[in-house]
């Protein structure tokens, strides 16, 4: 297999990381440089789920396994670009955004929900955001999808002061079928050829409810 072509779907992770409301804010400081110690080295502090990342079910159920517990084959794989863009805030994304790429969601396959709200990023604006609706999970996870990744800080509505949200219905709904939400990703729009193929492999964070990732997608050669 050899990939032509990638596009990164990861926000950087720094000063300016947009994070969950209440969640850890990252910290990169300089611990070492080559002109004191001969080399560069930072240290770093954040969240388990601090940029692009990836849940485990852990993440909402005790009982189910954790990011480092879960096969890889859960962060790897071919993937389908749903595109759900266009939307207003706070609307959900219906099984009428799916139905046309139904015959393409099979087990193994990764599905990339395309709501192109992270040109949002680092506003306000970005935390009312689009969110999938709890049965058009459920069907997708009837067909076998247990990886969904999500332009969004939230795959679920983000709750705020004026809307207190539905609460977290689609994340308890992969969570009990032991699959894996990514979000934070971005540059979905710039995945625009047939089949391509994610790679969302996170840090292996020990007992951890999720991990940060370096998503891409490939192009590859046949």
């Amino acid at each position: 297999m050899r990939a032509i072509r990638f596009v990164d779907l990861s926000h950087p992770v720094g000063a300016g990381t947009v994070v969950y409301p209440g969640d850890p804010e990252p910290r990169l400081a300089v611990h070492s440089t080559i002109e004191r110690d001969g080399f560069n080295l930072l240290s770093v502090a954040m969240g388990s789920q601090t940029g692009t990342h990836v849940d485990a079910p852990y993440h909402f159920d005790e009982a189910m396994p954790r990011i480092d517990e879960l096969p890889l084959e859960r962060f790897f794989g071919p993937a389908v670009v749903v595109d759900a863009s266009g939307l207003a805030p706070r609307t959900p994304i219906r099984w009428t955004h799916v139905a046309p790429y139904a015959e393409r969601l099979t087990e193994g396959t990764i599905v990339l929900l395309r709501t192109d709200w992270s040109t949002r990023y680092g506003t306000p604006e970005y935390f009312a955001h689009p969110y999938l609706d709890a049965d058009a999970a459920r069907r997708m996870l009837d067909l076998g999808v247990r990886t969904f990744c999500i332009d969004a800080i939230n795959i679920d509505e983000t709750p705020d002061g004026d809307h207190p949200g539905v609460g977290f219905p689609v994340h308890h709904l992969i969570a009990e079928a032991h699959g894996v939400i990514g979000e934070n990703f971005r540059n979905l729009a710039a995945v625009d050829w047939a089949d391509p193929v994610v790679s969302c492999l996170p840090l292996a964070l020990e007992a951890a409810d999720g991990a940060p990732v370096r998503a891409v997608a490939m192009e590859v050669a046949p």
